[in-house]
């Protein structure tokens, strides 16, 4: 997202590049509602379980520029940082992360920028989830802006342990003791065993009120 700025204090810049993060966010969760609704139409089923979004605030973004040793401006906000916008999936099952992954790439006014899955490819203290930083354009009076928005889709399971590793990282300033991080990759692993035995049985279930609705029909007939 390219955009000069001219005519505004830097008051005015920051509440209107705001106003275009905060935007696009809408926009998003918008298309995942219509989304998730043709789901349900189509195949009675449910892949997302809820849906949350966030902005960052100004000192997490004074603090990411900063570290990353870039000035803080307005542009290099904009030019640098892809999660300002940011809108977290939650699923029920490993299974529906990709769909949901695709659904929205396939969507004609989204463009995917990258993508880095640590799904398939977790991080060394077991971390699990989808990401893919997207733009998507914002309407003005004064015409189309393209803005990025960070999407993270994940398990509930997933969710749960980041939940944890988060506050951890964030009471010990990313240094935890070696025990607790040992302690987090342990249940990363039992995050995993969960995810695949909720989806198994899931699966039976199904299978069974499949077998059920057969069994049904052939007494009909």
């Amino acid at each position: 997202m390219a955009r000069k700025y001219t005519t505004f204090d830097q008051v005015d810049q920051w509440k209107s590049t705001m106003f275009l993060y905060s935007s696009a966010l809408k926009s998003i969760n918008t298309k995942i509602e219509i989304l998730n609704n043709e789901f349900i139409q189509l195949y009675n089923y449910n892949p997302i379980e809820h849906v949350t979004s966030r902005l960052k605030t100004p000192s997490s973004i004074v603090n990411k520029l900063k570290k990353d040793g870039k000035e803080v401006t307005i542009e290099n906000m904009v030019e640098h940082l892809n999660d300002i916008a940011g809108i977290r999936i939650i699923c029920s099952f490993m299974s529906d992360i990709y769909p949901i992954a695709d659904m929205i790439a396939k969507q004609a006014d989204i463009t995917v920028l990258h993508v880095k899955d640590y799904i398939r490819y977790p991080k060394t203290n077991g971390y699990k989830s989808y990401h893919m930083v997207v733009t998507i354009p914002v309407y003005l009076s004064e015409g189309k802006i393209d803005t990025k928005v960070e999407i993270q889709i994940r398990t509930i399971a997933m969710d749960f342990w980041a939940s944890l590793e988060h506050k951890i990282a964030y009471k010990f300033e990313g240094n935890a003791p070696d025990y607790l991080e040992a302690e987090l990759k342990a249940c990363a692993d039992m995050v995993d065993v969960l995810d695949a035995k909720m989806f198994s049985l899931n699966q039976a279930i199904t299978e069974l009120e499949e077998q059920k609705s057969q069994e049904a029909e052939e007494d009909r007939e």
